[in-house]
């Protein structure tokens, strides 16, 4: 089917019960109302008719050009819908969802059969409406997700709080101060616009407001249930992702037909994401439509389980990361086994040390992090992780011996660690390098862990200054082929700023190494993945047009003032600026991120993030500008944020908060 033969829909209103109204693009066959077809929902809050619309029309005009109809719609008070957005996953956006359902179900251009598919926020809806069991639903792909939102979202990660906690909450607070489009809401639009001002609130805070583990963050989980999901999973990540391990949990819980793929991408759809290779996508996704919404006996099902993209050694920067397509007919699999290496002085063997019952101090200075990337990496050239000799100084670290064969590893590798702390709040991160013959540090995987959490994330405790504990410390999965001649290292530290808020105050910790280890799950190869499928190259359908107007800036620094020992991380996310001439709108995105700290100080520690959001057609243009400041004493957070919005030169809208938190084992 050519694009010729496609048609869309470019607002339809979606009603609810409640009176409100929810925006929906439809993108399907011309001949879709006599030929009924099944649907493909996308729900996401991103802004279907600007800030996606090129995304959108690619994907969605692909899957109209392939027989089904392609529906994204604008969560209640996002873009032109109806409505005001005050959290993530809330269930008045799970009880939305299963009203589309049934609408879509409906439509005389639909078959009742509907597939979810969607990246991050639309991954995440997909898995929770699914556990729903909604009739209409019969597959699910589901792109950079998770299935605990506590234990592995943007939020916290081994109980400890993640600084892209704050830089997701400033984007949600930047979107949500944005106007629904007057062309699509006509006279409504700024009377919505002030009802988002007003209402949306700050969402940071909410989340601050739940440091454990509790049913805050339960709601919507669905690994609190995974036997509640009863349709088809297709789960996709990326290992510069900062979803990979949903996809193995998911692999290995689900009772339902699945499917796993993990290829070297960040937190974008496969046959766009870098560094790659980047795959024939979309074509995977018409696959698994085609077997569970028609009925095709196409084989997918056929094929191994999981695919996955066995990385080489690369360089820590690099434009496309080497390796080869592996698989693996079920997760657990039976032939990895862990390979356990001991912990000496700067050392890891599998031998019995000589020196078994060292003990080894580390208090890390607060510029261990600095090269670490974000959590959640795009895979920009700017924030993936650098040479972690740049780190490793501040660390302890334990390496192998040059290794005399390649080993391969698929799974997560965990630290074991006794140790003891002076304070009762610690944390620990331990890193996983790739030690290149010239000694350049790639970091392969990391992992960390509040040690308040160590027992339990739901009901943490202070530690015993100086009393041993043992703790296991699980890093994110990988697969990785250590060459020959490379080493591998462990490093160990007491911080990782900015990727994560440090404890309340410096902490000393040792390290006992005899009963510390690392179990690295090896993977033998086998001959039969040279036989694999091809996954093809990236397609997709023309989308619309856009007008460059400005491209896009990104760039990370670091810098040092001497003078008064200040460090500094700042970062710049500029957007593309651009107009889309089929409705007239230009759209530009502007983001700064700043992580400071004065001589290594806990108590100066600052992470800063300001949002420009604008949007212009002729004579109307509304900016909305959007700051955030998180800062920390011992014993509290405080955050302090300012909205303003402009319609013209005239601001119509201001509003400033200054909330104190107290830190509960964080």
């Amino acid at each position: 089917m050519t694009e010729s033969n496609i048609m869309e829909w470019e607002n339809v209103w979606i009603p609810m019960p409640d009176g409100i109204r929810l925006a929906a693009h439809i993108r399907l066959p011309v001949d879709a109302e006599t030929n009924p077809v099944p649907a493909i929902l996308e729900y996401i809050p991103y802004r279907k008719r600007d800030m996606k619309v090129e995304r959108d029309s690619r994907i969605h005009g692909y899957f109209a050009q392939h027989g089904y109809a392609g529906v994204r719609v604008d969560l209640r008070g996002s873009g032109d819908s109806d409505g005001v957005l005050t959290d993530e996953y809330l269930q008045q956006e799970l009880d939305d969802g299963l009203e589309i359902l049934r609408w879509l179900e409906q439509q005389t251009w639909c078959n009742g059969k509907v597939g979810i598919f969607g990246l991050s926020w639309g991954g995440f809806n997909g898995l929770q409406m699914s556990a729903l069991n909604p009739p209409q639903l019969k597959a699910v792909i589901t792109v950079c997700s998770s299935d605990d939102r506590y234990a592995d979202d943007i939020h916290y990660m081994g109980g400890c709080l993640l600084t892209d906690n704050l830089s997701w909450a400033s984007t949600m607070f930047a979107f949500n101060s944005c106007p629904p489009d007057p062309q699509v809401v006509e006279s409504q639009w700024k009377e919505r616009w002030l009802d988002r001002l007003q209402g949306s609130g700050l969402w940071l805070k909410k989340w601050m407001d739940h440091q454990p583990r509790d049913d805050y963050w339960k709601h919507a989980s669905v690994c609190e249930d995974y036997s509640a999901i009863k349709a088809p999973v297709f789960a996709v990540s990326g290992w510069a992702d900062g979803y990979s391990n949903t996809v193995f949990r998911l692999m290995e819980h689900l009772d339902v037909p699945r499917k796993g793929l993990i290829g070297a991408w960040g937190h974008k759809y496969p046959h766009m994401g870098g560094p790659g290779p980047a795959i024939d996508f979309l074509g995977e996704c018409i696959r698994w439509w085609d077997h569970w919404l028609k009925d095709q006996p196409n084989g997918v099902m056929d094929e191994p389980m999981l695919r996955l993209w066995m990385q080489d050694s690369a360089s820590p920067i690099f434009a496309k990361r080497p390796g080869r397509w592996v698989a693996e007919q079920s997760w657990p699999a039976k032939e990895i086994h862990n390979k356990e290496y001991k912990m000496t002085f700067g050392q890891l063997t599998t031998d019995k040390p000589t020196e078994p019952n060292q003990t080894l101090p580390i208090q890390s200075p607060l510029s261990v992090g600095l090269f670490a990337g974000k959590w959640c990496s795009y895979a920009e050239q700017t924030d993936l992780p650098w040479d972690q000799r740049e780190e490793d100084g501040g660390a302890l670290t334990f390496d192998t011996e040059p290794l005399s064969q390649d080993v391969e590893i698929l799974g997560a590798p965990v630290v074991h660690l006794q140790l003891e702390v002076n304070k009762p709040n610690a944390m620990v991160a331990v890193r996983l390098s790739d030690i290149a013959p010239n000694d350049r540090a790639t970091r392969i995987t990391y992992g960390l862990l509040n040690l308040t959490h160590h027992q339990s994330h739901e009901y943490p405790k202070n530690l015993q200054p100086g009393k041993p504990i043992k703790v296991a410390i699980p890093m994110n999965h990988v697969a990785q082929r250590f060459a020959a001649g490379h080493r591998i290292r462990v490093a160990v530290s007491t911080s990782y700023w900015p990727l994560a808020w440090p404890s309340p105050e410096p902490v000393k910790l040792q390290v006992h190494t005899g009963q510390s280890c690392v179990q690295l799950p090896v993977r033998p190869p086998r001959q039969s993945d040279e036989s694999l499928r091809d996954l093809g190259t990236p397609k997709q359908a023309r989308g619309v047009a856009s007008e460059l107007i400005a491209p896009a800036e990104r760039y990370w620094t670091v810098s040092h003032n001497l003078a008064n020992n200040t460090v500094t991380l700042n970062v710049i996310n500029k957007d593309k600026r651009y107009r889309l001439p089929h409705i007239d709108m230009q759209v530009k995105r502007e983001v700064t991120e700043k992580y400071t700290y004065v001589n290594n100080n806990y108590d100066t520690l600052r992470a800063e993030v300001e949002s420009h959001m604008g949007f212009r057609r002729g004579d109307w243009q509304t900016l909305s500008i959007t700051r955030t400041v998180l800062t920390s004493t011992r014993t509290h957070f405080r955050i302090r944020a300012t909205l303003d919005a402009y319609e013209g030169d005239a601001r119509i809208f201001s509003k400033s908060w200054d909330e104190r938190i107290e830190r509960q084992w964080v």
